[in-house]
């Protein structure tokens, strides 16, 4: 059973048809602040995809080293937000206005010999590499064969001979990016560490960014990835000398986000019975991304509980939040769903059939 945080009920009492987020910050800086200590010695920099609202930014500046960002408009954000947190800027594709920004980065991931070409200085770089290993169990791939991002050792080869043929050139290479996969738990990231290690140490490289993809369990909203596993793991990996980095976005903000919406109706089609939310995954594109039932709470009740699949009301088959899931709910009841605070509002498509926007709240 969920349970809601008294701040988020107390949002629910007043709810109305329209939705609204809440992100309770306390929970955040707790659980990032956790994070922060199981990793001692590693550097941090958060995911800014995951969650850049505002506050959420300045609640995990205490705990984190910086910010990586992966478009000119991210990197506008998070200045205006936090102008003197380092930020890192990545992305598969990056503009002539984009690349100007190099200069004003603290890293710049450079994702290809033709990009790299086309980078002027002054800029300190990490090379993004694309290795062929194998991944068991990631719930995204990013490495490896068929997919756009970094480079191959070839690709690498070429991005090193062009640095060594300009010597007094001001883009200095750091180091090495490398994200291979989403969703593994801590044993299967230290196994890519493994791998990503011992390539950039051939390449008598020392600083090493192994990026995120730490596992976030939605069908089991206790379950947490095991941060003291990993930070250990990671430091006694390293070498003296060594930079190690990370950067975490989901693994981080899921916990601290909630999604409210109100029950419209209640109805049965062809005998499967269905509630039709006031909100959407136009709010919350989460469930439909990962293809999975967003765990929730009901706010009321008092039916019997029923399978029952909880849908949003847009005019796609799509909109759907859960199914077939045991649930005591009526008309006017209030639907708080859990973990909604990472690749939520900020990647669903707001516009569609232009309902309202949601309000968001704060809880300190």
């Amino acid at each position: 059973m969920i349970e809601v945080p008294e701040g988020v009920a107390y949002v629910a009492r007043s709810l109305g048809d329209v939705p609204a987020y809440v992100y309770d910050l306390a929970a955040l800086d707790a659980h990032t602040a956790a994070v922060r200590a199981a990793t001692k010695g590693v550097e941090i920099h958060y995911a800014v995809k995951a969650n850049p609202d505002p506050e959420v930014l300045r609640t995990l500046a205490p705990h984190v080293d910086g910010l990586e960002v992966a478009s000119g408009g991210e990197f506008a954000h998070v200045r205006s937000v936090l102008p003197d947190m380092p930020v890192s800027v990545g992305g598969p594709g990056k503009t002539a206005d984009e690349l100007a920004l190099a200069p004003s980065a603290y890293r710049w991931h450079v994702e290809s010999p033709a990009e790299l070409r086309r980078l002027a200085g002054p800029a300190d770089v990490l090379l993004r590499v694309n290795l062929d290993v194998p991944v068991s169990g990631a719930s995204l791939a990013m490495g490896g064969r068929a997919t756009p991002f970094g480079m191959d050792p070839a690709g690498v080869a070429e991005c090193l001979a062009s640095l060594a043929s300009l010597a007094s050139s001001s883009v200095r290479l750091r180091g090495i990016h490398a994200h291979l996969a989403s969703g593994l738990a801590a044993p299967a990231l230290l196994a890519l560490a493994d791998a990503v290690l011992a390539y950039a140490r051939g390449l008598g490289v020392t600083e090493v960014n192994l990026g995120g993809g730490m596992a976030v369990a939605y069908d089991d909203p206790d379950a947490r990835f095991d941060w003291a596993a990993y930070g250990a793991g990671l430091r006694e990996r390293a070498r003296p000398g060594e930079t190690l980095r990370i950067e975490p976005g989901r693994a981080l903000t899921a916990y601290c986000g909630w999604y409210l919406t109100t029950v419209i109706d209640v109805k049965r089609v062809h005998g499967e019975r269905f509630a039709v939310l006031s909100g959407g995954t136009h709010h919350l594109r989460t469930p439909v991304t990962k293809g999975h039932d967003q765990p929730f709470a009901v706010l009321g009740g008092g039916s019997p509980a029923e399978p029952t699949t909880l849908v949003g009301r847009l005019c796609t088959p799509k909109d759907v939040f859960a199914r077939k899931v045991p649930a005591s709910l009526g008309v006017g009841d209030v639907v708080a769903f859990a973990m909604a605070g990472a690749y939520a509002w900020n990647i669903s498509h707001h516009d569609f059939l232009m309902h309202p926007k949601p309000a968001f709240h704060h809880l300190r």
